[in-house]
Parts: C-alpha cells; sequence; structure tokens
C-alpha cells in the first residue's frame, strides 16, 4: 500500500463564515472546494488537530498545528502519493463481475410428526438476480429444521 501523503480537511460552509479571516492562509481551493492540507490529523478530542507543513519567508521550514472544533470539520480525505490529489473520474480497469448464481432450493423435509406444524413453503428467488460481488462467499441459507 502507498505511504500517506497527508490529509486533506474540508469544511462546513458556515464553519469558514465564522473562521473568517483567520483560516484563509491556510485554504487551497480544489475541485472539490476549499480545504487545509495537513502532514497528519488528530481527531481524538473535541478539537480537531492539524499538522501543517511550510516554510517561512526567510526559507527556513516551519511546523504549525491548526486546531478547529471538530463539529466544523465536514470531512477528511487521505492523500496518497500515487498520483495527483483530487475528485474527477477513475479510468482505472476494473475486473469482469462474475454472473451471479442461484443457490439450489433445498427438497422439502419429510414431515416427522403429526404434533409439529408444517414449514412454509420456500418462496422462490426472484426473476432478477441480485447484482454479483466479485470474490463473494456463497449465501448461507438458514433452514428451520433444528436438531433436538
Amino acid at each position: 500500500m502507498n505511504e500517506t501523503q497527508g490529509y486533506a480537511v474540508f469544511f462546513f460552509p458556515q464553519a469558514l463564515e465564522a473562521l473568517g479571516e483567520a483560516i484563509r492562509p491556510y485554504l487551497l481551493d480544489g475541485p472539490g472546494g476549499p480545504h487545509v492540507l495537513c502532514k497528519e490529523i488528530d481527531t481524538g478530542g473535541a478539537f480537531t488537530e492539524m499538522t501543517l507543513e511550510g516554510r517561512t519567508s526567510e526559507g527556513r521550514d516551519l511546523t504549525l498545528e491548526l486546531m478547529v472544533p471538530g463539529n466544523m470539520v465536514r470531512m477528511i480525505v487521505s492523500a496518497h502519493g500515487e498520483g495527483s490529489f483530487g475528485f474527477g473520474p477513475r479510468n482505472a480497469l476494473r475486473p469482469a463481475a462474475k454472473p451471479a448464481t442461484a443457490a439450489p432450493m433445498p427438497a422439502a423435509a419429510p414431515a416427522s410428526s403429526p404434533a409439529q406444524p408444517p414449514s412454509p413453503p420456500l418462496v422462490p428467488a426472484p426473476d432478477t438476480p441480485a447484482p454479483a460481488v466479485p470474490d463473494a462467499p456463497s449465501p448461507v441459507i438458514a433452514s428451520e429444521d433444528k436438531p433436538k
């Protein structure tokens, strides 16, 4: 798996309005809207703590911690180094879906005693199969016959 390069933190519009000019220097604009790109993030408390890396006007490395109330954060996206970050169409090839196969219907069990109520009739599967899920295990069907 590729190493994480950072996180894009998106805020609610009301949060951007409330934070005003204080948040503007840290915002980047992108197709998904304004966001803060940070190296590390901690969502463990009432505040979302973001660690940002930058440079001073003299060219020295600088690490900042930006903390905002957790209820201002709309979404956090992990940015990986496999390509450019952004929202757009993905052109990756997907494996062909395996056709769904219907599970065979079990034969009706013979009635063991007249005191036992008859089991309800089995309902046949619908005509349209469920969507295929690649590499999914076969479904398990619970029977009403219980050992005594």
